[in-house]
């Protein structure tokens, strides 16, 4: 078992690296946190505000850490930023920066349903970072999570939002189904893919036990509310994506939504051996809401 005591953590600010660093924070790790805006940091953390991740800045400050944890990344793009920006060639730079710090592990989280038959953007730019990974050389473990939910990340605050206006839009018919996991089981498994040898050069769903249709978490979620659950026409959800660049659901939102992408939970219980939250039980208890 590795003793890894500090720990570079980028992509700062999003919502799986505000309860990673939390989690490792009170673990007594010592953390070096990246992003591009500022954040309110944890006790044994040093913070570093960074737009374009720079090598020269970075460099002295990361140096002979134990492991990266590599959190950055886009899922919807635009004339200014793209996939390939991000999820490739940032990562790319990031792999770099791991070398020359002598950083000999890095943790990535890619996606559900990424592989050498994907034809979506976004999947097709998260299989080239895997590559990237896997031929660098460095000791890795690669992560390819289905939703990732608690009460503060992106899917929860939707719901929320519509249920503010009484109304749940559902894209198609609903019942295509989901395989959420929840977010603190997640910080557990990625520290253990940190300590124990059994995650080195592995690439590993990370899915929860429920296998949901989306209209079935929709009602869970909005249980004891008045809120109307409305399914839309999937071609006119499409339209709205491609033409509508505030849309709650870009293109490639879609495409993992009604994907029907299933991982492999058996796996994952079987390597981490925690137990699992069940994500029913959290919506019935209303403990995501």
């Amino acid at each position: 078992m590795a003793k890894y005591k500090k720990i570079v953590i980028t992509g700062a600010n999003g919502f799986v690296a505000k309860h990673l660093r939390k989690y490792l924070s009170e673990k007594n790790i010592e953390l070096i946190s990246i992003s591009r805006n500022d954040f309110k940091k944890f006790k044994n953390e040093s913070k570093i505000i960074s737009k374009n991740y720079d090598k020269n800045t970075l460099l002295v400050k990361i140096k002979n850490s134990d492991a990266l944890i590599h959190l950055i990344g886009i899922g919807k793009q635009s004339v200014n930023i793209d996939y390939n920006m991000i999820n490739v060639e940032l990562t790319k730079n990031i792999l770099n920066l791991c070398k020359k710090a002598k950083i000999k592990k890095i943790v990535y989280i890619s996606g559900l349903g990424v592989s050498l038959n994907s034809s979506t953007g976004y999947f097709i730019s998260k299989y080239h970072a895997e590559k990237i990974i896997i031929n660098s050389g460095l000791n890795f473990t690669i992560f390819r999570p289905s939703y990732i939910v608690g009460k503060d990340d992106h899917f929860t605050k939707y719901l929320k939002k519509q249920i503010r206006t009484e109304e749940i839009k559902i894209p198609g018919s609903g019942n295509y189904s989901i395989q959420p996991i929840y977010i603190d089981d997640v910080v557990q498994i990625i520290f253990q893919s940190l300590t124990q040898s059994k995650f080195k050069n592995r690439i590993i769903d990370l899915v929860g036990s429920n296998n949901i249709t989306f209209k079935q978490y929709v009602r869970l979620f909005s249980k004891g509310t008045k809120t109307k659950i409305k399914t839309i026409d999937l071609e006119d959800a499409y339209h709205v994506s491609i033409t509508n660049p505030k849309s709650d659901f870009g293109v490639d939102d879609l495409n993992i939504l009604i994907g029907n992408f299933k991982g492999n939970h058996q796996k994952l219980r079987k390597i981490t051996e925690i137990k699992f939250h069940s994500i029913s039980e959290l919506l019935e208890t209303g403990r995501l809401s």
